[in-house]
């Protein structure tokens, strides 16, 4: 879901990390030190993921600091002498041969015999190997001070060479990472950078431009662009993985102030109904095609599994077979529909089914209106009138997310016109551009309060701001595992 801006998003991270190594390459102010480089996707879990790192090396410490319980007292003091006396050497084997650490025998040793393996000297072959990876070592960490960061190749372009250099790398991390660290290089630079306009007034314009291309609203993508401008200029960068990081939180937070939009629930109002003894009256509108009338089925059946009685008015009495389609619904799911003959009053409708929830004690009504273009002064000037008999408590737009820039201005016109109070986007599950999504809701200042992600009656949720943000900026596995 919205992949489309997850890769925008990303590539605005490489694109900045890119610009500031060359210039640093330029200026004699960048080397290549051993680390795990991070994917823009990767900080969000990044930082709660390392209190458990941190407890696992301790309690792999503990465990070789403590001597076993079955030990007898003077297994302990030969252990205790060992320890001071092959401390540096042992820690330095185990760094040095850490994969051949777990013994290779089936059957297990007893722990006099571990602690004799443990006071054997180093043999030569051991010795050998340890002095050849601490000249490997001092070859790796010497190599770009001797060569002072030029290109291996007579010709070859700095930016070309760093980067081709740093993709071969990350090929065969692929293999290997693990949460979205990768095993290869990464670049610091010797001198502290400072993100300034000039790194990010072209890449962000070109963001902007993504954005737009991906149906997100002009004043959306202006706000979005700023923001992270903002937040960049300035930083301090000492490492490649600094750019990745600054970028990645510049645009979460970006993101973030443009989705949450402040407003109560529909769950929240109608508990709040309840407790009045009167039902929640929910009036939807839109264009046809939206899907508004398979939403209002959706909705019944989920308020339905929740214990409140809905009723359904079946206000659309223009369009040819709508009362048959919304009376196929209210079957399917199970509640009672108030409808009156083709071309009848459809304020009347809604009238009749907020009567009959009153009387019956239901909790919610769910009034189906006619779906119309906003262009059309006639029919939107029969939708206030439904609005006038009926006093519904929310008016909701119901929009076509694949639609994008078209549903975010069918919302404006709607909007001003009878001022809705929230929306409902439908097939949020196949918009993979997400620009009605980021959108809607910012230029209407109104929420979005349900999203419709499939086909089926129970395909229907809540909006949550947070959840979109990992939508946006959180790997698929990540999103599915939390879901």
């Amino acid at each position: 879901m919205f992949e489309s801006l997850k890769k925008k998003f990303s590539r605005t991270s490489e694109k900045l990390e890119e610009e500031l190594i060359e210039e640093a390459e330029e200026e004699d102010n960048l080397q290549e030190e051993s680390g795990s480089r991070f994917s823009f996707f990767s900080f969000g879990r990044k930082k709660e993921k390392e209190p458990e790192e941190e407890d696992d090396e301790n309690l792999l410490v503990e465990a070789e600091e403590e001597p076993l319980e079955e030990e007898t007292e003077e297994v302990r003091e030969e252990a205790e002498e060992v320890k001071e006396k092959k401390k540096s050497r042992f820690w330095s084997r185990s760094k040095d041969k850490d994969d051949e650490a777990e013994p290779q025998d089936e059957e297990e040793e007893d722990d006099e015999d571990l602690l004799v393996e443990v006071e054997d000297e180093p043999s030569q072959e051991e010795t050998e190997e340890n002095d050849e990876a601490e000249e490997k070592k001092s070859h790796f960490w010497s190599r770009n001070k001797d060569k002072g960061g030029e290109p291996k190749e007579e010709g070859e372009e700095k930016k070309s060479h760093f980067w081709n250099r740093n993709k071969d790398k990350d090929k065969d991390a692929e293999d290997v990472s693990v949460d979205g660290e990768a095993s290869g290089g990464i670049f610091s630079f010797v001198r502290e950078k400072t993100i300034q306009e000039k790194h990010v007034d072209d890449i962000l314009f070109e963001l902007e431009m993504e954005l737009l291309q991906g149906d997100v609203a002009m004043e959306v993508a202006t706000e979005v662009v700023e923001s992270v401008k903002q937040n960049l200029v300035g930083k301090k960068i000492k490492r490649s993985n600094d750019i990745t990081e600054y970028t990645y939180y510049a645009l979460r937070d970006a993101v973030e102030e443009i989705i949450d939009i402040p407003g109560k629930s529909m769950t929240e109002m109608l508990e709040e109904k309840k407790a009045q003894g009167e039902p929640l009256v929910v009036m939807f509108v839109g264009i046809n095609g939206t899907g508004k009338t398979t939403t209002i089925g959706k909705l019944a059946n989920y308020y339905l599994k929740m214990g409140y009685t809905p009723v359904i008015a079946a206000s659309d009495t223009f369009r040819a077979g709508a009362i048959e389609q919304v009376t196929h619904h209210a079957d399917n799911v199970g509640v009672k529909i108030i409808k009156h003959q083709k071309g009848s009053d459809p304020a009347a409708v809604a009238f009749d089914a907020v009567e009959h929830a009153r009387a019956q004690g239901k909790e919610l009504v769910l009034i189906d209106t006619a779906g119309r273009m906003q262009t059309n002064t006639n029919l939107m000037d029969e939708m206030k009138k439904i609005k006038r008999v009926s006093k519904p408590d929310l008016v909701i737009f119901v929009g076509d997310a694949i639609t994008g820039n078209d549903a975010t201005e069918q919302a404006r016109k709607f909007n001003e016109a009878i001022d809705i109070d929230g929306v409902i986007l439908t097939k949020a599950d196949a918009d993979s551009k997400g620009g009605a999504s980021l959108s809607i809701g910012y230029v209407i200042k109104k929420p979005i309060m349900f999203l419709g992600v499939g086909q089926g009656y129970d395909d229907i949720m809540e909006y949550d701001p947070q959840w979109m943000l990992n939508q946006l900026f959180s790997e698929d596995d990540e999103v599915a595992a939390e879901a």
